[in-house]
Order: structure tokens, then C-alpha cells, then sequence
């Protein structure tokens, strides 16, 4: 694998920082119950800038507002007490040569620090409600520059979300980047073939769940990128299902959405299987539908177009689908899709699973692709209740089928790369391995 280029990176933000600063805390470490604590997950944006892993830490970046960028890193000194439950890690100097910052420092010089540099800085990019440990000082170090500003003309006098900085840079993902997302796929892939080749009445979704997380660390991946959603039958209808605790049952659906997580990227796959081996003849009209909204939506991953034209073209599809079964009464009410289709057909991937980016751009016009973007295509058709119950008679004959097919998409200068193609959706294929 390809190493990651920080550096580039923010030589990149650089330009966009002027003469700010950019203040990125480690993510709080996090308690389950009483003493004992969720694993570690390093801050997104943090680790993105500068390749920093660790607790109790912070990078602050100052721009000169000529292109130029100064980068310092605080951290914990090493503890003796601490290391003998968390293991080693390095101290200041350590870490700061490791990762090129201009200088390292003691997490105790936090607080001077920031104030200092906020005072010769325009803005301080820092995200608010996230650190409250570190909030305080960014507050101080705001009403410092603002007093600053009246009296000499200078000193930050505000705070912005550094998402407004980063989220466009890291929208387009680097030859590292994509390395690490397929490789995530990969792993998916596979472990949605070990899953579904167990797929058969009387099985719990717990043990799918664990089929599926088993081989996603069995080949070396870091686990689940999010919580596994295994659905039978009606659950398959509830979009963020994740108890797993029923049985599949004969004569129904299960929809699988889960994904590894390779050197921290994502990969996120659904798929819809039918416990028996073979779909109803309702069933399988349904997930025709879906299948061919799927394959519409990811030949719209071109560079130019945009995300919504992604998710309208799925949903034409599903609409024009649904229209001719009779469920949905015209085919121009496309607000009558939606208690069928819910959600969005798309999400951008990467570091995390609904990854940095919006749909629209600073200008309120919406994204448009460019080669290195990766994006979730996932379209959907649920006949649950809340369905059922907004439907027209005909709803009533799809009772309980939730399908969904999902796959990651890489934008290239050509046609579409499908990283999870490796996972079948062809009806014939996958009954044919159940």
C-alpha cells in the first residue's frame, strides 16, 4: 500500500487556510460502561491532515497567508501508570519528528499556544461541541483576538467549522486513499459470499452478523466500518435494523448492509437474498425494479454530472417501476415514491462510512463529479407498514418485502468503477449459490 501524503495534503490546505488557524483535537476516548471503554477511534479529520492516532493529543496549523503553513502538535507525556494498561506510545519529540511538524510540544502548552497564534489570525477553524476539552481555550483564545482586532487592527473574530476547509479536499480521494477503499471492498466481498452461501431457513441474524464481522477481521480487516444490518423478512423493511436477533424464516427476504474497514476506509454493500434459494414471483418483480435503478444510478457516476442527476436517476426508475405494478397512481407524482424509497440514493465514502462532502456545494448548487470522488449507488423498495399504509391497493400484494442493493463507486475519467461488483445482484447468479 501505497503511504499516505500528508504532506501534499496540507500543502493543499494551505491555500484555502489564508492567514487562519486550524485547530484539530484527538477525538474524546469513550466510555461504554463504568471503567471499561470503546476502542479507539482516531479523529477523522485530524488523522486525514496529519496522520496523528492518539489520544490526548491536538494539531494546530497557522497559515501566513501567502500559501505558506506552519504545523505543531501537542501531546500527553509518556505516563508510566497509563502505559502499563494502553502500552507505549510516543512522547512530543518522538512524534513530531515522525510526522514533520515544525514543532512538538507538551499538551500543557495548549492553551498559550492557541491564544497566542490565534492573535495574529483572521479566523479559527475548530469544530464547536465536539472537544470540551479543548473548547475553553479555543473561546479564550477568540475573545483575546477579538479585543485584539479593536485596539490593533488584528486577532481572530471568528470560529468556523474546519469542514468548510477540508471537506472539499478530501472529497477526491488520492492513489493511497483508493487503494485502501478496494482493498475494504474486497474484503466485503468476500465476506459476503462465506455469508451467503449459509443463507437458509431457521438461521439467526445474529450469525450472519457474525459470519460477516468473523471474516472481515479474519482477512485483516479492522472490523465492521458500522453497525451490520441483517433483516428477515419485515425487518429487512426497517432501514437502520441492526438487533439481529430473529431467525430467518421460509418464503423470505434478508437484506444485508454492512462493510469492512481497511486501514480505517469504508466499504459499505447491500444485498438482498432469499432465504429458500429462490425468490416468489413478487419478490422477484420487486428486486428487478431495484437491480435496474441500481445499474441507472451507477452509469450517472460520469464525471460532470452530478450527485442529484445519481439519485434521480434511480429514481425515475423505482417510480416508473412502481407505477406499472399499480402501487403508485401516476407516474409524475414523484413524491408518492417516497414512502417506498426514503432515502437518498447516495452518500460519498471513505474515511467514514457517510464520508466528508454534502450534496450541494458552497454556491447551493449541487456536487459535481470529478474523477478520484467515491460514492455509495444504494436504491431501495421497502413494503412495510408506513408503505403499505400510504400505497394503493396493489401495495398490499408486496406485504413485507424490503430489498436493497448497494455498491461503492469509484468516479474515473471513464466509465464507472464498481469496487464491489465482485457481489452478485444477478437474480439467476445469486439463487443459483443458496
Amino acid at each position: 500500500m501505497q503511504p499516505f501524503p500528508f504532506e501534499a495534503r496540507r500543502a493543499a490546505l494551505a491555500e484555502r487556510l489564508g492567514d487562519s488557524i486550524l485547530v484539530l483535537p484527538a477525538a474524546p476516548q469513550r466510555v461504554r460502561s463504568r471503567d471499561t471503554m470503546h476502542r479507539y477511534v482516531p479523529d477523522r479529520e485530524l488523522y486525514w491532515v496529519t496522520g496523528l492516532t492518539q489520544p490526548r493529543s491536538c494539531a494546530l496549523l497557522l497559515g501566513d497567508g501567502g500559501g505558506g503553513l506552519r504545523f505543531e502538535i501537542f501531546l500527553a507525556e509518556p505516563d508510566p501508570e497509563v502505559e502499563v494498561w494502553e502500552g507505549t506510545r510516543p512522547g512530543p519529540a518522538e512524534a513530531g519528528e515522525r510526522l514533520g511538524a515544525d514543532a512538538a510540544h507538551a499538551l500543557g502548552a495548549l492553551e498559550a499556544r492557541v491564544v497566542e497564534l490565534a492573535s495574529g489570525a483572521g479566523t479559527i477553524y475548530f469544530r464547536l461541541g465536539a472537544f470540551p476539552d479543548v473548547e475553553p481555550t479555543v473561546l479564550r483564545a477568540l475573545e483575546r483576538g477579538r479585543s485584539l482586532r479593536v485596539r490593533e487592527g488584528h486577532g481572530a473574530d471568528s470560529i468556523v467549522d474546519p469542514a468548510r476547509l477540508l471537506d472539499p479536499l478530501r472529497m477526491r480521494k488520492d492513489t493511497a486513499e483508493l487503494e485502501r477503499l478496494r482493498r475494504a471492498a474486497e474484503i466485503t466481498v468476500h465476506a459476503f459470499g462465506h455469508a451467503r452461501e449459509r443463507i437458509r431457513p431457521g438461521v439467526g441474524e445474529w450469525e450472519i452478523e457474525g459470519w460477516l464481522e468473523g471474516t472481515f477481521r479474519s482477512m485483516r480487516g479492522d472490523g465492521p466500518a458500522f453497525p451490520s444490518i441483517v433483516g428477515g423478512g419485515e425487518n429487512g423493511c426497517v432501514l437502520h435494523y441492526v438487533g439481529n436477533a430473529c431467525r430467518l424464516r421460509d418464503g423470505d427476504l434478508v437484506l444485508v448492509d454492512a462493510g469492512a474497514e481497511f486501514e480505517g476506509y469504508a466499504a459499505d454493500i447491500s444485498r438482498t437474498w432469499p432465504v429458500s434459494g429462490g425468490f416468489t414471483p413478487e419478490q422477484l418483480e420487486i428486486y428487478r425494479i431495484v437491480d435496474g435503478a441500481r445499474q441507472r444510478a451507477v452509469d450517472a457516476c460520469r464525471p460532470g454530472r452530478t450527485i442529484v442527476e445519481v439519485h434521480e436517476a434511480a429514481a425515475a426508475h423505482l417510480h416508473d417501476g412502481l407505477a406499472t405494478l399499480g402501487v403508485l397512481a401516476s407516474r409524475d407524482d414523484r413524491e408518492a415514491l417516497k414512502p417506498f424509497f426514503p432515502h437518498r440514493t447516495s452518500h460519498w465514502l471513505g474515511l467514514d462510512v457517510h464520508d466528508a462532502g454534502g450534496w450541494v456545494n458552497e454556491g447551493g448548487d449541487p456536487v459535481v463529479l470529478e474523477p478520484g470522488m467515491v460514492l455509495t449507488v444504494e436504491p431501495g423498495l421497502y413494503f412495510g407498514r408506513p408503505a403499505i399504509e400510504a400505497g394503493r391497493g396493489a401495495a398490499e400484494t408486496f406485504r413485507g418485502i424490503g430489498i436493497r442493493l448497494e455498491d461503492d463507486v469509484v468516479v474515473t475519467e471513464g466509465d464507472p468503477e464498481v469496487i464491489t461488483a465482485g457481489a452478485p445482484t444477478d437474480p439467476d447468479e445469486i439463487t443459483s449459490h443458496i
